[in-house]
C-alpha cells in the first residue's frame, strides 16, 4: 500500500515537472495543412503557440512577430552602438569599395547608412516590406546625402532584387521575423552573384542569459539548417560582438 502510494505521488510530481518544462506538448497542437501529396509542407500552423510568435513554424522554429514601423525609434536608440557595436560588425564584412550590398529588413537604415561610406563606388540596396519604413529610408537618404543607398520595397515572399547582382546580403536581427523565410531566402539566393555571401546577425539562441525574447534569438544550428535548405554553404561564424553571432554563408560559384 505504502509503495503504491509513493509511486502514485512520484508520477504526479513527474507529470507536474513535465508540464512546467513543456507547457504546450506536441500532441496539444492542432496542425493545418501538414501534408501535401504525402510530403510535409514547408510551414505548419499551430493554434497553441508562443505569445511572441505568429503560430507559424518553419523547420521546427516558430516565426517571431514583426516589429512594425511604430518601433522605428527603438532601431535608432542611443544604446544600440554599445549593445551591437555596428562599426565592428561592418568591419567584419570585409567590404570592397565597389561592393553591392543588400540590407534585407533594413528598417530605418541604421546599418545601410553606416555601410554606405564603405562602398563609395558600389551601392546599398535597403530592402524593407513596410512602406512606412521606405518613407523613412527616403527621408534619411536625403538627410545623410547618401546617394548610393537605394530604398527598395519588397514583399513578404520576395526581396524584389534583380538576379545575380548582389555581392553580399546582410540581415541584422531580421531573419527570424520573415513570414515566408523559404521564399525570401530563395529570392535572395537568386539575387546573389555566384560566390556571393549572405551574412546574418542574430542574438545567440544558445545563451539564455542574453536579455532578448526567445523567439528573437537564433542558434547557429538552426540558422545553418535553414540556410542549407536553399543551397547556401556555411563559411564561418564570428563571435566578436557582445551578444550576436555573425554567420557567413556563400552561394556556390557553380550555382
Amino acid at each position: 500500500m505504502i509503495k503504491t502510494f509513493l509511486l502514485r505521488g512520484l508520477l504526479v510530481i513527474v507529470s507536474a515537472l513535465s508540464l512546467l518544462l513543456n507547457p504546450f506538448p506536441a500532441e496539444a497542437f492542432s496542425f493545418a495543412g501538414q501534408t501535401l501529396g504525402g510530403k510535409p509542407e514547408t510551414y505548419q500552423e499551430r493554434s497553441l503557440h508562443h505569445p511572441d510568435g505568429i503560430g507559424k513554424f518553419y523547420m521546427g522554429r516558430e516565426i517571431a512577430q514583426v516589429m512594425g514601423h511604430q518601433g522605428a525609434a527603438w532601431l535608432e536608440r542611443s544604446s544600440r552602438g554599445i549593445e551591437e557595436q555596428p562599426a565592428a560588425a561592418i568591419a567584419a564584412l570585409d567590404l570592397k569599395p565597389t561592393s553591392i550590398v543588400a540590407d534585407i529588413g533594413a528598417g530605418t537604415g541604421y546599418f545601410s547608412f553606416r555601410i554606405s561610406p564603405n562602398v563609395p563606388q558600389g551601392k546599398v540596396l535597403a530592402v524593407d516590406v513596410q512602406p512606412e519604413m521606405i518613407d523613412i529610408l527616403k527621408f534619411l537618404k536625403t538627410e545623410n546625402q547618401a546617394d548610393n543607398v537605394e530604398p527598395i520595397l519588397g514583399s513578404v515572399t520576395d526581396p524584389n532584387l534583380p538576379d545575380n547582382t548582389v555581392d553580399l546580403a546582410l540581415m541584422v536581427d531580421a531573419y527570424h521575423e520573415f513570414e515566408y523565410p523559404k521564399e525570401m531566402m530563395t529570392g535572395i539566393f537568386a539575387a546573389l552573384k555566384p560566390g556571393g555571401q549572405v551574412v546574418l546577425l542574430e542574438y545567440r539562441g544558445e545563451n539564455p542569459l542574453i536579455p532578448i525574447k526567445g523567439l528573437h534569438k537564433m542558434s547557429q544550428k538552426q540558422v545553418k539548417k535553414e540556410m542549407q535548405a536553399v543551397g547556401l554553404v556555411w563559411q564561418e561564424t564570428k563571435d566578436l560582438l557582445p551578444q550576436q553571432h555573425i554567420m557567413f554563408f556563400q552561394k556556390p560559384v557553380a550555382a
